[in-house]
């Protein structure tokens, strides 16, 4: 198979790739769009889509400068006033956003690469480069507005926790005085809207950086070496039915309820044993939002 010459990889393609070898030749090669819904009840997906948005737009104009009596009037009420208050409590604890920090964070960051004949890009909500014992830190921040909190074990199977470091080192040399982020150097933090409290980090390591090397390398090398007859379906058939190709594929035509998705799909803090690979927000195409609307 021959990729377009303007096509980049990024974690969401990846884990589209992932979970289903014909999502991502529809959505990404041959860009279809579907007429239908991901999951039910359609109002209450989309009104949570709009709010994550508005959540992560807040932020990055926090980040910018924009005062914070402002933008707490934009937040409204709801959902959104309650992530935007619990943004305002928590951030001084986060790495680089204290006041003693020198660095400031950087908002809605960019950063591409080649790697092995492809092109990797990733968009960051907000990156930190702070002194840390004489030694420079650089710490990812990714906002999550899911309803429930995922286990560390699902979070780590993502693409986004091994993409985003990946990525980091290989194209975050300008960012740094034109000195490269070295992998040790790296720390990735998930922090939980509904559960600010709760971040789950990950601090990335040179051996981590040579498996994700290795990894990324095989899955680009698979995916360009896939005939276009080859991208089957996923045989987990469950997944079908928050995926917008279902009736396309003939795997069903009802969108499954949000409250089934949940329930199935996100572990429990602390949950032992099997987790799924499903991402909710990304089964309502958040991650694809997220990648691109700023």
């Amino acid at each position: 198979m021959t990729l377009p010459n303007d096509f980049q990889f990024s974690q969401a393609s990846l884990q589209d790739y992932e979970d289903c070898h014909r999502r991502f030749q529809l959505r990404y090669l041959r860009r279809l769009a579907w007429p239908a819904i991901s999951a039910e009840p359609v109002i209450e997906n989309e009104q949570h889509l709009q709010i994550g948005s508005e959540f992560h737009r807040l932020v990055q104009q926090y980040l910018l400068g924009l005062s914070v009596e402002r933008l707490s009037q934009l937040a409204g009420q709801g959902d959104l006033k309650r992530w935007w208050n619990n943004f305002l409590e928590y951030t001084p604890a986060l790495p680089g956003f204290g006041d003693t920090s020198p660095a400031k964070p950087l908002a809605e960051i960019s950063l591409s690469a080649q790697f092995k004949s492809c092109r990797l890009v990733a968009k960051y909500d907000a990156l930190t480069l702070s002194s840390d014992h004489s030694e420079k830190r650089a710490t990812i921040f990714d906002w999550k507005t899911y309803r429930k909190r995922p286990g560390r074990q699902w979070l780590a199977s993502r693409l986004q926790t091994r993409l985003y470091p990946f990525l980091l080192v290989q194209a975050g040399s300008y960012l740094n005085q034109g000195n490269a982020i070295q992998p040790d150097q790296i720390e990735m933090v998930y922090w939980f809207a509904d559960y600010p409290a709760q971040p789950e980090r990950f601090s990335y390591r040179s051996a981590q950086y040579e498996q994700d090397r290795a990894y990324l390398s095989a899955l680009l090398q698979e995916i360009a070496a896939r005939e276009e007859q080859a991208f089957d379906l996923t045989p987990h058939v469950e997944r079908c039915r928050f995926c917008v190709y279902r009736s396309l594929c003939q795997r069903g035509v009802q969108a499954g309820l949000i409250e089934q998705l949940e329930a199935d799909w996100v572990p429990d803090i602390g949950t032992e044993g099997a987790v799924s690979d499903f991402d909710p927000d990304r089964a309502l195409d958040f991650e694809q939002i997220a990648e691109i609307e700023f």
